[in-house]
């Protein structure tokens, strides 16, 4: 094993930059992304794949693993946010991007310091491990709660969305 210790020096730079690190792989080879129409079958997937692998970080036994989780998390993290955006872009009409983009940035601003705060709290009670463990379980579980109660996002499809088809007639309207 290359890394033996999670508290060798470099190690924590190292655990900083591997979510980092996946996100760019994902983005320098996304060439694979307009071939895939469902856009919320690929948001779900990716959800629930950067939980699950948030969850096996938790348990990873060594510092080696724990890299490639994070990694994979990362990776699975951009592939959401592409998707999310192809999503946000072709879908939502022009006239409520102002309203829209305020509520989402509370989402990214408030949604990772509360992540934080619910680890640090979980994490006094039963362990750093079993935090993040179940916080990635929990992640996973409720991305397909939401996915079985939102068969739209499950269903939606560029080539075939109403709301997609509305706002290309909309854009394609030349204003007055």
């Amino acid at each position: 094993v290359l890394f033996r210790s999670y508290h060798a020096p470099w190690a924590l730079g190292m655990l900083y930059a591997a979510s980092s690190l996946g996100a760019v792989l994902v983005s320098a080879t996304s060439g694979w992304v307009p071939r895939i129409h469902r856009h919320g079958r690929a948001v779900i997937a990716s959800a629930c794949a950067f939980g699950v692998a948030v969850a096996l970080f938790g348990l990873a036994p060594n510092l080696v693993l724990a890299l490639i989780f994070l990694t994979v998390a990362g990776g699975a993290d951009e592939v959401s946010v592409i998707f999310r955006q192809l999503i946000w872009n072709s879908s939502i009409p022009d006239s409520l991007r102002g309203r829209l983009a305020g509520i989402e940035m509370l989402s990214y601003s408030i949604g990772p310091t509360m992540g934080n705060a619910r680890v640090s709290l979980v994490a006094s009670a039963r362990g750093l491990s079993a935090s993040i463990a179940g916080g990635g379980i929990v992640c996973a579980a409720t991305v397909l709660g939401v996915a079985a109660l939102l068969p739209s996002l499950r269903n939606y499809d560029d080539r075939t969305s109403a709301d997609v088809k509305a706002v290309r007639a909309q854009r394609e309207t030349p204003s007055s």
